[in-house]
């Protein structure tokens, strides 16, 4: 097998179809146009495809065309696109793969065709829908509200509000620039973010030995299975486009590749493996790289995780855990004291920044360590039973990408090893995030995060099941190299890879389909109506000094989020609480009850929204919204004062005695408590960061050979870090055992 060149440069050689024709002297212009077929056709494709599909969706209902809302069940959004917009993503796909088939890298048409298949797949719901979709991007405009109205963050409203980045971040901008709508914005972040994820994938792309085909069918699959909608307007999206780039730096600028090395003699199956994982061709690229710039994108690197670290939980353990295993792997030149350092930000951002928060939560926070099937169940078998048979299948569609994604990944990483080929990048990637399921099951989600931070490394080993060999060596060879193997090749090379294009392609098109059901098969519930948004308008407008909003389940629990587009204004003033309904829509008791209960100003507010959730998922009837109200607008005791097509607002008619409006929550709460040894522990941190940053700067310089001054810097890192992790742990015992209520 042919690989010196292959591992150094990873850049495929043009193939036959990538070199300029010269047509006959006196050939008619048509003949010479339909030589050059192969150049012109892909884009005309690809844009006929992407204008079929905006006005597939975007002109009124009729044959074969335009989208009627109301036609929605239990599938989602499939069941009411129109034949036209199928049709369009078919031929962006095909113009996509007859563009790959050329062997040749065109780089700018494909990633165009990409964006065009991005924006098919991730901005159907912005095409269709005239409201932002996903109730809780309302709740993130609310943080981003209050944060510029107040200039403040508040753990005592939210616990999201103690990783405020992302939301102080959007306040500091849209302020600057006069925004104060953010509908558009939140329309169409989850396109905005696709595409984004798209250039540090693709960053990451170039940094692995692969061929085109497998490099930009793996950018491919990358948009047709990232289904799980953690795009949209939040604080993960925000740093889930982070981690890749973090990614992309180090691959890029830190990347580590050591020389193949034959396989020693050994005793022992550890050994023995050891070392025939060795002598494997690495899998990735190493790039020779000034001192200068590698410092500049190491400064780039830290800012980048300390803006992760204030803006998300989960996100910079991901990061950690990537550049812990490639420096485990020696896939990354940066030395062991960039984990300790980068580590030490979480432990001191968690243990300063976000006191109000775990003083009271303390089992919410570590109360899921070591619960590897209970956070598994929750985020699995939790999520399909109870639901209405055919919003089953969109959960069961879910899990079938899951599994067939993996199972790819699987396969193209065997017939990587039969090449010869060790891709310990891309199999870190995709392992490392299952490390997650060890911390909690984070409000049942942590399936949904895990595959997501698994994507990378899973589309790089799915694309290799098709297209596993090595760009090929040399001006004149072949677009890729041929495996070397005992028995005689059967087939015709050049057969096995057209066939493998077929079936890469079948596969494409299988999961775009698959992608729509799984994506937007939750759309009866997770589309907002105009008149959602106008019901909780009214609700804002009537908050003075403060008001409470009753939303409806099917159970009381800590984890059920509001099917209604909530806290996008006020949310310092209104508080809202769950109220139980029953499948019979007939039986109020409970709603009443509740509301006597409760305090002046306390609306209860029904959506169709909160019906469909019920409906699909908790087996509640068809027609259960429409008696629902009936029975409301019925009750002596409730009168409503608001009302259109698609949502509801009562109240009490006449109001307790002893009710009375409270006034809205003290947001200064008990402050940030300190420890004894918290000034202590401040100062080791500053020497420890001090002393790691300075010694990773020096290594930068000689890897190999430490100089003395690195070996005094370490002799001050050590003593520092442990300080400052022993006080941080002082603070976890002193003030969470130690509560003031």
């Amino acid at each position: 097998m042919t690989t010196g060149t292959a591992e150094a440069t990873g850049v495929d050689t043009p193939g036959p179809a990538s070199r300029p024709v010269t047509p006959p002297t006196g050939e008619p212009r048509s003949a010479a146009l339909m030589r050059a077929a192969a150049t012109w056709l892909p884009p005309l494709l690809t844009i006929e495809g992407l204008v079929m599909y905006v006005l597939a969706l975007r002109v009124s209902p009729g044959p074969l065309r335009g989208v009627d809302v109301t036609q929605i069940d239990g599938l989602g959004l499939i069941s009411a696109l129109p034949g036209a917009a199928f049709a369009a993503i078919l031929l962006m796909i095909m113009a996509f793969f007859v563009t790959i088939a050329q062997n040749t890298d065109r780089k700018f048409l494909l990633l165009f065709q990409i964006s065009a298949i991005t924006f098919a797949l991730h901005g159907a719901s912005a095409l269709v829908n005239s409201e932002p979709r996903f109730h809780t991007a309302y709740v993130h405009a609310g943080f981003v509200e209050f944060i510029a109205r107040t200039g403040e963050s508040s753990p005592i409203l939210d616990a999201r509000f103690a990783w405020p980045g992302f939301f102080a971040l959007v306040a500091f901008i849209t302020r600057a620039a006069g925004i104060t709508d953010l509908t558009t914005i939140m329309q169409w972040t989850p396109l905005l973010s696709n595409l984004l994820y798209l250039l540090p994938f693709v960053l990451i792309l170039r940094q692995v030995v692969a061929t085109t085909r497998a490099r930009w069918f793996a950018a491919l699959l990358f948009v047709i299975v990232q289904w799980i909608g953690q795009d949209y307007f939040s604080a993960q999206g925000f740093t889930y486009a982070i981690y890749l780039a973090f990614v992309a730096i180090l691959l890029r600028w830190f990347g580590r590749v050591e020389p193949r090395q034959a396989p020693m003699p050994a005793k022992g199956r550890l050994r023995r493996l050891l070392a025939r994982l060795d002598g494997l061709t690495p899998g990735e690229l190493s790039h020779s790289t000034a001192v200068y710039d590698r410092s500049i994108m190491l400064i780039l690197l830290i800012g980048l995780f300390v803006t992760a670290t204030a803006s998300h939980q989960i996100t910079p353990f991901m990061m950690l855990g990537a550049l812990t295993g490639l420096i485990l792997l020696r896939r990354c030149s940066l030395s062991w004291a960039m984990p300790f350092f980068l580590g030490l930000i979480v432990l001191a951002w968690i243990s300063y920044q976000t006191t109000t928060f775990w003083s009271g939560h303390i089992e919410q926070l570590f109360g899921g360590l070591g619960r590897i099937l209970d956070n598994l169940q929750s985020n699995t078998g939790d999520r399909i039973e109870g639901s209405d048979p055919k919003h089953a299948l969109v959960l069961m569609a879910r899990l079938g990408i899951c599994a067939v994604i993996l199972l790819l990944a699987a396969t193209g990483l065997l017939r990587r090893l039969r090449r010869g080929v060790g891709d310990r990048a891309a199999l870190l990637l995709l392992c490392i995030p299952v490390l997650a399921l060890g911390l909690q099951s984070y409000g049942g989600e942590i399936g949904l995060r895990i595959y997501m931070f698994a994507l990378p490394g899973a589309c790089i080993l799915a694309a290799y099941a098709f297209f596993p060999n090595l760009p090929s060596s040399g001006a004149d060879g072949a677009d890729e190299t041929v495996p070397i193997r005992k028995r005689n090749i059967r087939f015709d090379p050049r057969l096995t890879r057209r066939v493998s294009l077929l079936l890469a392609a079948a596969c494409a098109l299988v999961l775009s389909m698959a992608f729509l059901v799984a994506r937007y098969g939750n759309e009866q519930f997770e589309r907002v109506s105009t008149g959602e948004v106008a019901a909780m308008h009214y609700v804002y407008e009537h908050d003075e000094p403060s008001a409470r909003v009753l939303y409806l389940v099917p159970l009381i629990g800590e984890e059920v989020t509001p099917t209604i587009p909530w806290g996008e204004q006020d949310f310092d003033k209104i508080r809202y609480e769950q109220v139980l309904v029953d499948k019979n829509p007939v039986v109020v008791s409970s709603v009443i009850d509740k509301l006597t209960l409760s305090p002046g100003n306390t609306y209860l507010v029904v959506s169709r929204g909160q019906a469909a959730y019920l409906q699909l998922n908790h087996g509640f009837p068809a027609d259960w919204d429409k008696r629902f109200r009936v029975a409301l607008d019925s009750s002596k005791a409730l009168k409503r004062v608001y009302s259109n097509q698609d949502a509801a607002v009562y109240t009490l008619r006449a109001q307790p005695p002893a009710a009375q409006i409270p006034e809205p929550v003290n947001l200064r709460g008990p402050g940030d408590r300190s420890s004894p040894a918290t000034p202590i522990g401040l100062a080791a941190l500053v020497l420890a960061w001090a002393a790691l940053f300075a010694y990773q700067l020096v290594r930068l310089r000689d890897a190999d050979r430490p100089a003395k001054a690195g070996r005094v810097l370490m002799w001050i890192a050590a003593p520092a870090f442990i300080v400052s992790v022993a006080v941080i742990a002082e603070r976890f015992i002193v003030i969470g055992l130690n509560q003031v209520p």
